[in-house]
């Protein structure tokens, strides 16, 4: 029973990502698996309510790591990555089959916190530009004109109080001078009349160059501003391309954005958003299960990649290229398919790094219609728009949905069970002739109807051997 007082949330969260508001994103985009989506919502609603707590207090809770159990193709990945789509987080892939023990050739584990920082990095200053874009532009803009029409000198003239003030005030310039020839160029410019002429602009020449070398850990590869280790040999250096307007527009505006931006204000920001709100999606994890019983062979290197991954999922300090990385507060989502093994065979300390765990459930006929038309991303509707750039109209039938659907399904019984990504190779085969023939169907409407469907279909889902290669 749940007993709501007048007044008693006084430190309520207003956010608007509640739980339900996250089930109904992910509803948008993701067909079924419920437990699995209000898993993830309660975690990210764990981490908005951490926030709120005494930093005493806020330090001494964990973030709830998940582990997602179920086959291939039923939206596990797809669910933690719209998660972090949802919240602007730094978000990281990796097959823990990748990783291997500490002393063996291959990635380390430490590496996938480095990439994660990496992301950051560039999602927030992705976001710095974009809050200078408008500015850089407006720079850019004022020296393509200076190179087009050089700049006017300071005039005597204006009145003593705007000299003492050191305003740049002008008289009105007479016509046909170079002030108002400088203005006609710049509505040339915003005009388009001046994207055929050429201009010869100067750029940064060895702007982003990096040194890569291979630490002792992994051999993992870190990088070196060559610009900031060396001024004196990259930093001043200045190169001459001559380009067409348009094009010199953008690269003095790339200049201009990192003259805006702040790079140590970013990496210090990255750092801060690794830790906070990183989400690293851990795929394959059942690949790594398994404990060695004599010593030798690859159950040891397995049992090796688990004592690997255990301190940096319960917490430890990373080195990275922006600076040291807590992993305390970390959100990790493992997945497995776990057909030969299961989470028991983990490694007991991981286990319990990992305390929620859904299964998700394979999908069925009904499942794979409802993905091919209701998403917001529906594949139905990206093929629809895609023939749509070459003026074709192209209409899918309700029967035709419900054959696409069923083909699917029977084809993953008989074959592979790839889940939801057997119905890419499905709708490849039926939209071949129509993605060929669209630049000379321009103006036609194209019915995909159950028979057409049957058609293309029919005989290569019957005959097995043609659809190991095919479908």
């Amino acid at each position: 029973m749940i007993r709501t007082e007048q007044g008693s949330l006084l430190n309520r969260l207003d956010d608007p990502l509640t739980p339900k508001r996250i089930l109904e994103e992910l509803d948008k985009y993701i067909i079924g698996q419920k437990e699995a989506k209000r898993a993830v919502a309660i975690a990210l609603r764990n981490r908005l309510r951490r926030q709120r707590l005494d930093a005493e207090l806020r330090e001494e809770v964990a973030p709830k790591n998940i582990i997602m159990i179920g086959p291939t193709g039923v939206g596990k990945t797809e669910i933690a990555r719209r998660l972090a789509r949802l919240t602007h987080s730094p978000f990281l892939k990796i097959e823990a089959s990748k990783f291997t023990e500490v002393g063996y050739v291959g990635r380390d584990v430490d590496s996938m916190i480095r990439d994660l920082a990496e992301i950051a990095f560039n999602l927030i200053r992705a976001e710095k530009v974009a809050g200078v874009q408008e500015k850089a532009r407006a720079a850019a803009e004022e020296r393509l004109l200076d190179l087009l029409i050089p700049p006017i000198a300071y005039r005597p003239g204006a009145p003593a109080q705007e000299q003492a003030e050191g305003s740049s005030w002008l008289p009105p310039p007479p016509p046909g001078s170079n002030l108002e020839s400088r203005e006609k160029m710049r509505e040339w410019l915003k005009q388009g009349r001046m994207d055929d002429r050429f201009v010869e602009v100067e750029i940064q020449a060895g702007a982003g160059q990096s040194l890569k070398v291979f630490t002792p850990a992994g051999m993992e590869e870190m990088g070196f501003d060559l610009g900031k280790m060396m001024p004196n040999i990259f930093g001043s250096q200045k190169k001459s391309r001559k380009v067409k307007v348009p094009e010199a527009i953008e690269l003095l505006a790339k200049e201009e954005e990192e003259k805006l931006i702040d790079a140590d204000e970013i990496a210090r920001e990255a750092v801060e958003r690794t830790e906070q709100s990183g989400i690293i999606f851990l795929d394959e994890i059942d690949k790594i299960a398994g404990r060695s019983s004599g010593g030798h062979g690859p159950d040891v290197s397995r049992e090796g990649v688990q004592r690997d991954l255990l301190p940096i999922v319960e917490g430890t300090r990373i080195n990275t290229r922006y600076g040291l990385v807590r992993t305390d507060h970390i959100l990790f989502i493992a997945a497995g398919a776990f057909h030969m093994t299961k989470p028991s065979d983990l490694l007991p300390e991981l286990q319990g790094r990992f305390p929620i765990r859904v299964e998700l459930s394979p999908l069925s006929r009904e499942d794979f219609a409802r993905i091919l038309k209701e998403p917001q991303n529906a594949l139905l509707r990206q093929y629809t728009a895609l023939m749509a750039t070459e003026g074709v109209e192209v209409e899918f039938t309700p029967d035709a949905v419900d054959a696409l659907a069923n083909y699917a399904a029977v084809i993953n019984e008989q074959l592979e069970n790839i889940g939801a990504r057997r119905l890419h190779t499905v709708l490849e085969r039926v939209m071949d002739e129509v993605s060929f023939n669209a630049p000379d169907l321009c103006g036609t409407k194209v019915i995909v109807d159950r028979t057409y469907v049957d058609q293309l279909l029919g005989e290569l889902a019957s005959n097995q051997d043609l659809s190991k290669y095919i479908l």
